[in-house]
Formats: structure tokens, sequence, C-alpha cells
């Protein structure tokens, strides 16, 4: 089953229409997320009650019928997240305002604040999709941690010390981010920080370490053991806001790199390379096995005249459907790629010969009965010829399978188009 959608919308509560107007279409337009405007701290509590989508609001400090205070101890009161966007720089009213649980106090007057502001938005939503584990063996220390990082939307998990931190790590793979103490009896966090980033690397988490010593060394054992990032006690909530956004945001970056060096940008899709990177493991272990496999080859029937007659336009959504129709019917195990132009391979395990024609012969027929809508309304489908060479005991090399499965192709295409043909690789 499924996760319910996330909460999509942003409350902005702005007494001045144009710039409330200018922040949402900044938020609207740069990020895709729905906006909810409020002129009023009354018209902000019914945009509240109104709308169970907000997970963000964003609020001016001057309105007509409330001031900073009032604006703050009400809006906070959501439980959602709040960034104060303020006209005039007041030392003492940010203080105050930050000390009562707000993520930032953000003035309009500096240069790029606009940016600033939509880069918040964005952050707070991709961490709610990221889990955060907290290790300390002081409850306080844990608890404080624990609220700073939910106030930033992540799911948050506690530790009392670094073996009930290992074992949290392995039982849920969404923790992205740990942040961990140092002086802890049994296993220090430097300690911690070696076993962590031995086991993943920092493409996979991000690790920042905590301590109120003033060691000189400290910083360095960390960093050296692994850590990305260090701070020390006590520490303001916004420097731990940065601290821990920008470590976010790189570990954003790094999955942003691998996507576009292993996927296709169209579809999706793993590509050609990431394919051959992965498919030559995924051999080598079923052989090791003892196991077979199927390799297949799949072409869209007649692309050319879908591209002659709907334009490029209709050719990628085309290309984008089948794509998506592909990704649905492959099993977990199996490896799937788009090739480049019209052509996709697919690598699925553990099939023998009459397996493998009734799995393709559905992908086949799963293909055929997708409905392509195209954007002037038009409604269209497609078919593919589809190749298969099946390997019993997974003992060819992958050109091999691949030629075969090619050669398969074509006679599918010879032989009508939308059909399988299949042969049995030879030893």
């Amino acid at each position: 089953m499924s996760p319910a959608p996330l909460p999509q919308r942003v409350l902005v509560v702005e007494n001045s229409r144009s710039y409330g107007g200018m922040l949402a279409e900044a938020i609207e337009g740069g990020l895709h997320l729905p906006v909810a405007l409020a002129r009023t701290l009354a018209e902000a509590e019914a945009a509240l009650a109104a709308h169970p989508d907000l997970f963000l609001v964003l609020s001016g400090l001057v309105l007509p019928d409330a001031g900073p205070d009032a604006i703050v101890e009400r809006l906070a009161a959501s439980g959602l997240p709040l960034v104060l966007v303020s006209g005039t720089y007041d030392e003492g009213l940010r203080e105050r305002m930050l000390g009562r649980g707000v993520v930032d106090y953000v003035i309009k007057s500096t240069p790029g604040h606009l940016d600033y502001l939509r880069w918040i938005v964005q952050r707070l939503d991709r961490n709610r999709r990221i889990a955060a584990l907290v290790v300390d063996d002081s409850p306080s220390a844990r608890l404080m941690v624990a609220e700073l990082l939910s106030s930033y939307g992540f799911r948050v998990l506690l530790a009392g010390s670094g073996e009930q931190a290992l074992a949290a790590i392995e039982q849920d793979p969404g923790i992205r981010l740990v942040i961990t103490d140092h002086e802890m009896p049994g296993m220090s966090g430097v300690e911690l920080t070696a076993r962590l980033r031995g086991a993943l690397s920092r493409d996979r988490l991000a690790i920042i370490g905590v301590s109120g010593a003033s060691k000189g060394d400290l910083v360095a054992r960390f960093l050296k053991n692994g850590a990305n990032d260090f701070l020390h006690k006590p520490f303001s909530r916004e420097e731990f806001f940065c601290r821990v956004s920008q470590n976010v945001d790189n570990l954003d970056l790094i999955g942003t790199l691998q996507d576009l060096a292993t996927k296709d940008f169209l579809t999706g899709l793993p590509n050609r390379r990431h394919f051959f990177e992965m498919a030559g493991k995924r051999l080598e272990a079923l052989r090791n096995e003892g196991r077979g496999l199927a390799v297949a080859t799949l072409d869209i029937d007649h692309f050319k005249k879908i591209n002659d007659t709907f334009g490029h336009d209709g050719g990628d959504i085309a290309l984008k459907a089948v794509a998506r129709a592909l990704a649905e019917h492959a099993r977990p195990g199996d490896l799937y790629a788009r090739f480049g132009g019209e052509e996709f391979v697919l690598l699925a395990p553990g099939l023998d010969a009459e397996t493998a024609w009734s799995y393709f012969e559905g992908l086949r027929a799963r293909i055929e009965g997708v409905a392509i809508d195209l954007p002037d309304g038009q409604r269209i489908g497609a078919t593919t010829s589809i190749g298969v060479c099946v390997s019993p005991a997974a003992g060819e090399e992958l050109h091999a399978l691949l030629g075969e499965s090619d050669r398969m192709l074509y006679m599918a295409k010879a032989g009508g188009r939308n059909r399988v043909e299949m042969a049995a690789a030879e030893a």
C-alpha cells in the first residue's frame, strides 16, 4: 500500500497585496506548490481551518489586526513550520521570535531574499521525505535537537547510545541524517561515526558531530572518521538550521549528479551505461547461484510514424508512456533501461522458457493497452515488438544474450510486429 500523499500547500500571510502576490508567484512558479494568501491574521486562521493540505506558513510581522507577538503565538499554534518575513531588522525582535520556535527570520531588503525564501520552502518540503537520527545519552539534549529537526519537517528517531544508533540505521533505510554527541558511555560519537561511515557512504548518509568539549583535535577526529560537519555546543537555532540544511542539500546534489549519470533524461529509466554496469554484476551472481534468466530487447513499432504524425513532442509522450508501462510490469530484482531511441532492454532473473513467454507476452499486452493522451486532446496507442533470449544457467556472456535477443526482435518485426519472439541461448 503506497503512503498517503504529503500536504503540498504553503500559506503566505502578508498585508501587502503586491508583495504577497510576488512571493506566491515565486513559490508557485518556481516550485509548483500551491499557495493560499491571507492579508490579516483572521484570514490566516480561516485559511488554516479551510486547507488541511498546508505544510508551511510564511508570514509578515505587520498585519492590520495583530502585532508580532500575537501573529507568532497564533500561527505557531497550528503546529506548522513558521518562517517570518520582516521589512526591518530589529535584533531584539529577531531574538525574541527565534526563541519561540520560528524556523527562520528573513529580511525583505536583503539582496536575493526571494530566492532564499524559495530555497527554504523547497528545503522544508524535501525534509519531510527524510528521517533524521539523534544520538545522545542525555534525554534533555536528545529532545532539544529532536524538536529542532521536527520543526524543520524531518521524521525524527532517537537513540541513547551508539549501539542503539547502529540498530536504528539497520532497521530504517530512510535515515539519511545523523546528529551524534561525542561524550557517551560505551561507544563515543567519533567511534559511532567511523562505524557508520564504514557501512554507508557520503552519498547515502550525512553525519554531524556535536560536542561541548573544547579538545583541540576533536573536530579533526570527527571529520577524519567520516563526519560531514561538526557543531560546538551551545549552538544557535540559525546555525543549526544552516548546517543541517547545507548537509542535506549536499545529499540532494549528489543524488542529482548520480541521476544525471545513471538515468535517461526523458523517461527517468536507468540508461544504457547504468544497465551495463549493473548487468555484469547481476549475471555473475545468477551464475554463482545456478539460476537462469531471460534478456529481452523491445522496440516501439512504427515510432517514426508517431514522430512524423504527432511531432517530436508526441513521440516523447509515447516514449514516456511505454517506459512507465515497462517499469510497472517489472518485478523487484529485474533490471531494465532505455537503450536509446525507441529501444528498451529488460533482464529478468529466474525465468525459464515457459515463464519467460508468459511474462513478456504480458508486457506486450500491457503496452498495447496503454492510452497515450496528447496535449491537443488526441488519444493514441502504441505497440512493441519484443525479442527474448532465455539462458537456463546464466552461462552466456551478456553481449551474446543481447545479440540473440536483438536477433529475435528483428524476427518479431519481420513477423508482423506487436509480438514476442523467443529463443534459448546456445551454450
